[in-house]
């Protein structure tokens, strides 16, 4: 029997793993240590969780955010597991309830912070425990390299002595080589293995644009956003409350959220954005906002981010349901300096350099003219074989001919000397009538004025376009002028053709974006009753609130979108529906059930048959799956597969899966049961559908798991 799936389905309410997944888990029940690495959203915490409910012991969730214990502890309840978190938050009398019922055995997972192991008294609780399974989250924190060192994070380097055979589960998001190779070292991690996840997010969406007039920029932005959860990143505190105040004064629900607020202000601000009751958090980039929140549709940078791995993780809070987000980034040349400035204050020569690297990084990121999805999945070391990702806005930009008004730039650059910068140069071309053009007699150029048919915003974005080009030179880093470079005047006095991307204000580009598009395709959120996804949300809403809990502990979107997608009338349908486990369908299930059919009374409806790979998204294969692929053109059996690899037979069968779902050529008829095997589990699945468990029970567990999964597959 496959418990694995089984407790899949039962707790998370989750029919299939996600990539690697299940691989990790795998390992981890065989008790070895490893590193993880998992792009935001892509499910760390269930390598950590599901183990935890097939030991005796307890499972210790080292995280450094004190903000987002609360909620995962709730949501894990929600699923029916005890939890519960000792931090700063609880009281003496508190702390040692959880104590209590920890040394019971009631408890099964528990959340603590680094600080605490620091503290000798908590050590020797510790140590008189029965642990199974430590999992540190965020272990990036430990590495001096990466981009959000924590010195509290030096206090798990006693662990390995703590528990000498307690296996370690490392987690992180945002991890370069040389960062994981630290993590590893600093934990004395034993012959651990190292899973990587693909980090492409497919989801989300990636624009940048130069921050000219950028709070009009903004609030463009944000009126298409209006009924969404937002975060804006701030670089201070300061600017965190003017842009507040703006955006107050413009008529939106907005708040700060920083270091130097106050604890309970900074819990009141999380609990409204969590509750929607404010759509707009602006943070400072300094501080982690730890809000598990998956239903966050746009995150804005409104300042340069000092690395790209704190960009990938900060955008990593967009879109964690699955559901398509967007990514802005405004940038400025002096968004750059204030970072410089703080970078030069450093002491260490090595920390300092790695400093202006990893900044230079995220200015080459802003500039560039070529795929942005690529530019990111290539720092993290993995391959993108796509030219064009069709989700970001150098992709998304049409081309024009460009030759007409490259001409014009280059000659005012020449005509005016190759002395000034790009505001200059577009107040001539735009014939403006201010003092200075005047003063240097440039109103008698044949340049002055010539250009009617782009803006003074759109002629910045063909500049530097014609910079990230080499046609142009930026010199002079404290006020940047323009110069016109040796390939800049051959085209000037060739006239050859040249092809631009097309310049457009941020919001036409988004407009212009594709609902539907090659890497998500279409999805329940496209196709479902809009109007019953209100009502359930509502419902989902006066729940919460009653149960003191964030509304996605209930449900997330993505559930309430196959809700409102299928109609379902009874618990055996209701139950498919993912994310729907077996507490949460003892608990809510009757309630959704009678508004469902309350609303399809109304509407003359009714309930829709399931197929609930109708919207399946593509997937990855990784390079695991493609390892077991050749094994399979080999025509080799599970169990050799299984053998030679060092893993489960279930893990091969997920790898099958998976391939099958990408590429349903592959030939695995070899691995066909016999006829009289297969009629009779094909019987019972178009009898009761395509879950494993129904049809296990209905055979009598004549079968295992495994052998209902391969049936399955040719079906």
């Amino acid at each position: 029997m496959d418990i694995i799936q089984d407790l899949l389905k039962k707790y998370f309410g989750y029919d299939h793993f996600r990539p690697t997944q299940k691989e990790i888990i795998d390992h981890v029940l065989n008790r070895k240590d490893c590193l993880v690495l998992m792009p935001t959203g892509g499910g760390k915490s269930l390598c950590y969780q599901l183990p935890s409910l097939m030991s005796n012991g307890l499972t210790l969730v080292i995280s450094p955010l004190i903000s987002l214990m609360k909620d995962q502890v709730d949501a894990l309840k929600a699923n029916g597991i005890p939890a519960e978190y000792i931090n700063s938050t609880l009281n003496p009398l508190e702390i040692q309830s959880v104590q209590n019922n920890i040394m019971d055995r009631k408890i099964k997972i528990l959340y603590i912070a680094p600080e605490r192991l620091a503290l000798i008294y908590f050590q020797n609780f510790l140590s008189s425990l029965s642990i199974d399974l430590i999992a540190i989250d965020e272990a990036h924190c430990i590495s001096e390299w990466g981009h959000d060192f924590r010195p509290e994070y030096r206090n798990l380097k006693g662990l390995r002595k703590l528990f000498p055979n307690v296996p370690i589960i490392a987690l992180t998001a945002t991890a370069t080589e040389l960062v994981r190779e630290d993590i590893i070292r600093n934990l004395h991690l034993k012959d651990s293995q190292t899973f990587i996840s693909s980090f492409d997010r497919k989801n989300l969406t990636y624009y940048v644009q130069p921050k000219t007039k950028d709070l009009y920029a903004l609030l463009d932005l944000l009126e298409r956003y209006k009924r969404e959860s937002v975060i804006i990143y701030c670089h201070s505190r300061k600017d965190t409350e003017y842009l507040v105040n703006d955006l107050k004064f413009k008529g939106f629900h907005a708040l700060p959220y920083h270091a130097g607020l106050s604890d309970d202000v900074r819990k009141s601000t999380q609990d409204q954005f969590i509750q929607n009751e404010i759509s707009i958090i602006c943070a400072t980039i300094a501080f982690g906002m730890g809000i598990d929140k998956p239903d966050i549709r746009l995150v804005v940078h409104d300042t340069l981010p000092k690395s790209l791995e704190g960009y990938y993780q900060e955008t990593g809070r967009a879109g964690r349901d699955g559901q398509p987000s967007q990514c802005v980034l405004f940038y400025s040349y002096g968004d750059k300096k204030r970072h410089e400035y703080f970078i030069n204050q450093m002491e260490e020569n090595l920390v300092r350099e790695n400093a202006l690297k990893k900044l230079n990084k995220v200015i080459d990121f802003c500039k560039l003219q070529s795929c942005r999805r690529r530019y990111i999945l290539d720092y993290f070391g993995e391959h993108y074989s796509k030219e064009h990702c069709g989700s970001c806005d150098r992709c998304l930009q049409d081309v024009f001919d460009g030759t007409l008004i490259t001409q014009k730039i280059l000659s005012a650059v020449i005509r005016t000397g190759n002395r000034y910068g790009a505001g200059y140069i577009t107040d001539i071309l735009l014939g403006s009538k201010s003092k200075k053009i005047f003063e240097n007699h440039h109103e008698s150029l044949s340049v002055y004025g010539i250009v009617d048919d782009f803006s003074k915003e759109e002629l910045h974005q063909i500049i530097q376009s014609l910079v990230d080009r080499k046609q142009l030179i930026k010199e002079n880093d404290d006020y940047p002028t323009l110069r016109i470079s040796e390939s800049g005047l051959l085209l000037l006095k060739s006239r050859s053709q040249i092809s631009l991307p097309k310049p457009k204000k941020l919001v036409s580009l988004m407009k212009e974006r594709k609902t539907i598009d090659q890497n998500y395709g279409i999805s329940y959120q496209q196709e479902c009753d809009k109007e019953l996804f209100e009502r359930l949300k509502d419902l989902r809403r006066k729940l919460a609130d009653q149960k003191g809990v964030p509304p996605f502990v209930i449900f997330h979107d993505s559930t309430l979108y196959e809700l409102a997608y299928y109609y379902p009338h009874t618990h055996s349908s209701f139950r498919r529906i993912s994310g729907v486990g077996s507490t949460k369908l003892n608990d809510y299930g009757e309630i959704f059930i009678n508004c469902i059919k309350e609303y399809c009374i109304e509407n003359n409806l009714s309930e829709r048959d399931m197929d609930l790979n109708k919207f399946q998204r593509e997937t990855p294969i990784t390079e695991t799956n493609l390892i077991t692929k050749d094994y399979i053109l080999k025509k080799y059996s599970i169990s050799k597969i299984a053998e030679m690899r060092k893993l489960s037979e279930s893990t091969i069968y997920g790898h099958i899966e998976r391939l099958i779902q990408m590429d349903n050529e592959l030939d695995i008829e070899y691995l066909k049961p016999t006829d009289e095997v297969f009629q009779k589990i094909q019987t019972v699945f178009k009898k009761l559908g395509y879950s494993l468990k129904p049809v296990y029970d209905d055979l009598g567990g004549e079968y295992t798991f495994n052998e209902l999964r391969l049936v399955r597959l040719f079906l």
